[in-house]
């Protein structure tokens, strides 16, 4: 572990405890891409993959009142933080991702048994399934930080972005090839067993004890040292700014589906393209992730894999408006997203550290940062398309991507130098 890796590391293992780490047996850290499930069918599948927007056109709600509707039931993955330290206290981690996955199965299905999911009934069901599902997100950060080795971690973030994206692809296609063929209360079972079964997974997690808590002041005095050895330290600042900075945030991809006529491309390629292929695409990009060793830096390989995906949507900004240039872009696009997510995610565990005491609840809130980029790229994405036309959209994000993956690998490898020296 380099000087830069051992930010959270060192404070936090300085005051806890043995017994807060993984006891014993295998990690089986790929099990992660499968205990990520019900968070990843309830976000990436049902409120953003696009179910829940297919449910609501076929009730006749327009486009600008779906936005909204998502929107407001897509704001638990950014304010999550604020619950999710729970997860770290009462009973194990596991345990915590066993009861958010089966209740948010539940309410979802209760959810979708509504006869108008436009309801109050219906969307406050949703958005509590939401919530819930956030606790397996928060289980999952605190479970992979308590991982041994760094190997472990490594492969564990790939699965468990693998699963994020894969799973939730593979659901849309299922939800919605069901709508038109089964009634809505059996697609809310097949939603609630979608959900619910994989969180069943979480039984075959790592084995961590539970961690012993003492006297509540001496658990408070070891989350503050954990808090303050992560985030109050000059090294953290270079990973704070990895978790900020505008590198592969995958903004582009629900926005490049409108560009698409431009190339030439009909609506069933984009259908294609960007949905079931591009979701198993994004997850294969994610496994690519494990198979980089280790000992490689992951903020370095991680700005580095920013800047290879801000060329493939140079493709598109550059390259002529013909369906091969569509399709060459757009695929090696969402297949550098997949990599660069997974290797957010090995950056992110090289920040918390180990998991100690607070290790969900730090997770959490890293996460939560690493997901502001992806908000303001939005925006600045349909900027640069208002401005610039069609080309204006990769352009700006290939530039701004761009550069902002260069100017901080550019500190990393000075600093490293200096290390070294």
């Amino acid at each position: 572990m380099n000087e830069i890796e051992a930010v959270g590391a060192e404070a936090a293992l300085s005051e806890a405890p043995p017994q807060a780490t993984v006891s014993g047996g295998p990690e089986r850290p790929w099990i992660f891409g499968f205990i990520i499930a019900p968070s990843a069918i309830v976000a990436n599948g049902v409120i953003q993959g696009g179910v829940l927007g297919f449910l609501l056109s076929q009730q006749g709600i327009g486009s600008k009142v779906q936005s909204h509707l998502i929107g407001l039931l897509a704001l638990p993955t950014s304010l999550y933080f604020l619950w999710s330290p729970i997860t770290d206290f009462f009973v194990r981690r596991r345990t915590w991702s066993l009861v958010g996955g089966l209740l948010s199965a539940v309410l979802m299905a209760a959810a979708f048994h509504q006869k108008d999911l436009s309801s109050t009934p219906a969307l406050f069901l949703m958005l509590l399934s939401a919530c819930l599902s956030q606790l397996v997100v928060s289980s999952c950060g605190g479970m992979m930080g308590a991982l041994q080795s760094e190997r472990s971690k490594r492969v564990a973030g790939s699965f468990y972005q693998a699963g994020s994206m894969g799973l939730g692809a593979l659901s849309v296609s299922v939800l919605i090839g069901l709508s038109s063929r089964v009634s809505r209360d059996t697609l809310s079972l097949a939603a609630a067993a979608l959900i619910g079964l994989p969180t069943l997974f979480a039984l075959a997690a790592p084995k961590q004890d539970q961690l012993a808590t003492g006297s509540f002041g001496h658990t408070m005095h070891r989350v503050w040292l954990e808090f303050k050895g992560t985030f109050l330290n000059w090294r953290a600042i270079p990973y704070t700014l990895c978790m900020l900075f505008p590198i592969a945030t995958g903004s582009a991809v629900g926005l490049i589906p409108g560009i698409a006529k431009s190339y030439g491309v009909n609506g069933d390629h984009v259908a294609w393209v960007n949905g079931l292929v591009g979701g198993l695409l994004t997850a294969g990009g994610s496994l690519v992730g494990a198979a980089i060793p280790a000992r490689m830096s992951a903020p370095v390989v991680y700005l580095c894999v920013g800047i290879v995906n801000a060329a493939t949507i140079a493709v598109l900004w550059l390259g002529p408006m013909t369906p091969a240039t569509y399709y060459v872009g757009v695929l090696l696009y969402l297949f550098t997203v997949g990599t660069a997510y997974a290797l957010f995610t090995a950056v992110v565990l090289e920040f918390l550290g180990d998991s100690g005491k607070s290790g969900s609840g730090r997770y959490s809130i890293i996460n939560s940062m690493g997901n502001i980029p992806v908000l303001y790229m939005i925006e600045v994405d349909g900027w640069g398309a208002d401005r610039w036309g069609t080309r204006g959209l990769p352009g700006i994000d290939c530039v701004v991507g761009g550069l902002g993956a260069a100017l901080l690998l550019s500190y990393f490898l000075v600093r490293g130098k200096r290390v070294r020296g």
